[in-house]
C-alpha cells in the first residue's frame, strides 16, 4: 500500500513522511479517525514506507522485495491485530489471517460489519482477547527477520477488554526497532493506559469531493452520480462504495413515497410497503433508513434558513423544499428519531415487516395527527 493509493489525507500524508525523513519516528502511535476515513490504509502505507529498501522523497518504491511483501500482507516483520470472533479461547488474530488478508486486499477502507461477513461471526461478539495479546507480546519479542523495524497493526483497539493491560509494558519499554500503531475510531473506548502511552495521529473524515473522485476513477460512475453518493456518505468510503453497489435502487422515489402515504394515511398501501420493504434484504434496508435521515436532516437545513447549503440532484432538493412546508423543526427531528431508532434495530435482527409498520404509524401520528410518538420497541426474531 503507497500513500498514492489511498484517498485525500494529503496533511495526513505529509506529517507522516516527515516523521521518518527527520528520524521522528514515534514507537507508538494511534492513528483515530471515522469510518472509511482511510485509517488503517495510513498505516499500512506508513510501516510499508518505513521499510522500503528505497524509499522517494514522498512514497515507498513499490518494487523492492519489501514493497512487494508488504502489498501482499506477507512479510515476516508486518504483524496484524484485530478483532475477531473467537470459537475457542486458543484463538487468535492468526487463526482468521488468511481471511483478514482477503478483506483487506479487497477493501482497505472496510468496516467490522463487513469484517464480520467475511467469518463465521454467528452471535460472537468481536473482541481482542487475552491469548491474542500473550502472541502479541510473544511475536514482538523476536527479532527482525529481514528489515529494520517489527511492525504490528492493532485495527480497532477499542475491543481489547481490561486483557489489555498486559500489554503496557511491551508497548511503553518495546524491544528496540518496534513499532506499534494502533488504528481506532472512538477515543473514548480505548483503555487510558494504552491511550496515555500513544502519540495521537489525528485523521478527519474525507471531502465529498476526495469521495467523489474515488467513485468516478475506481467505480466508473458519473461525476453527478458521484458527487450525490458521496454527499450521502459523509465522507465514509466504505459507505459510499455501498451506497454505489446499489446507486440505481431509487431509494429516493420509495422514501418520499413513503411520507407521502403517512401523510395521507393510506393505511393499506402502508401496508403492502411494509411489506414490500420487509423483502428487501437487511442492508439495503439500512442504507435505506440511512437515505431517510439524511434526506431529513436536509429537510432541517431549509427548516432552519440554510437551504443554500443543500446540495442535492434537483428532484432530491425539490422534494426537500416542498416537505419542509409541511412540517416543523420538531416533527422532521421526531422522524429522524424513528428512522435512527429502526436502523438499530435492523442491525439486531428486527422483524422488518414488523419494524416498517410500526414506524408507518409513528409517521402518520407526527405528519397526519401531530402526535410525537415516545419510545417503542421492536420484535426480535
Amino acid at each position: 500500500m503507497q500513500f498514492s493509493e489511498i484517498v485525500g489525507q494529503q496533511q495526513v500524508k505529509q506529517h507522516l513522511i516527515q516523521t521518518v525523513r527527520e528520524n521522528r519516528i514515534s514507537h507508538a502511535q494511534l492513528f483515530l479517525g471515522p469510518e472509511g476515513s482511510g485509517s488503517l490504509a495510513l498505516a499500512l502505507a506508513y510501516a510499508q514506507f518505513i521499510s522500503c529498501r528505497n524509499p522517494a522523497a514522498e512514497d515507498s518504491c513499490d518494487v523492492c522485495d519489501s514493497c512487494r511483501k508488504y502489498k501482499k500482507l506477507i512479510h515476516p516483520d508486518l504483524h496484524f491485530s484485530y478483532p475477531f470472533f473467537a470459537k475457542n479461547r486458543e484463538d487468535t488474530a492468526l487463526s482468521f489471517i488468511e481471511e483478514w488478508r482477503k478483506a483487506f486486499l479487497k477493501n482497505p477502507y472496510l468496516s467490522l460489519d463487513e469484517w464480520r461477513n467475511q467469518l463465521d461471526a454467528e452471535n460472537k461478539q468481536a473482541n481482542i482477547n487475552i491469548a491474542e495479546c500473550h502472541q502479541i507480546i510473544s511475536k514482538l519479542s523476536l527479532k527482525a527477520f529481514e528489515g529494520e523495524y517489527k511492525v504490528l497493526i492493532m485495527w480497532l483497539p477499542e475491543y481489547l477488554d481490561k486483557e489489555g493491560n498486559t500489554l503496557l509494558k511491551l508497548i511503553e519499554e518495546p524491544p528496540q526497532k518496534t513499532l506499534f500503531l494502533l488504528v481506532a475510531q472512538n477515543q473514548d473506548q480505548i483503555l487510558n493506559t494504552i491511550l496515555s502511552r500513544t502519540q495521537l495521529v489525528k485523521i478527519h473524515r474525507l471531502s465529498d469531493e476526495d469521495v467523489a473522485e474515488y467513485l468516478v476513477n475506481k467505480h466508473h460512475m458519473n461525476e453527478e452520480q458521484a458527487m450525490r453518493v458521496a454527499y450521502l456518505s459523509e465522507g465514509n468510503i466504505q459507505r459510499a462504495i455501498a451506497l454505489s453497489e446499489e446507486d440505481g435502487n431509487n431509494n429516493f422515489g420509495l422514501f418520499s413515497d413513503w411520507l407521502r402515504m403517512c401523510f395521507t394515511n393510506r393505511g393499506l398501501i402502508t401496508i403492502e410497503f411494509s411489506d414490500n420493504a420487509s423483502k428487501m434484504g437487511r442492508e439495503n434496508q439500512k442504507n435505506f433508513l440511512r437515505y431517510g435521515m439524511k434526506l431529513m436532516r436536509e429537510v432541517l437545513m431549509v427548516l432552519s434558513g440554510a437551504a443554500d447549503l443543500v446540495h442535492l440532484p434537483a428532484n432530491e432538493k425539490e422534494f426537500v423544499v416542498n416537505f419542509s412546508k409541511t412540517v416543523n423543526p420538531a416533527k422532521a427531528e421526531a422522524i429522524i428519531n424513528e428512522l435512527e431508532k429502526a436502523h438499530y434495530h435492523i442491525e439486531r435482527n428486527a422483524n422488518p415487516k414488523i419494524l416498517f409498520l410500526d414506524v408507518s404509524l409513528q409517521f402518520i401520528k407526527i405528519l397526519k395527527y401531530n402526535t410525537l410518538p415516545k419510545g417503542t420497541h421492536y420484535i426480535i426474531n
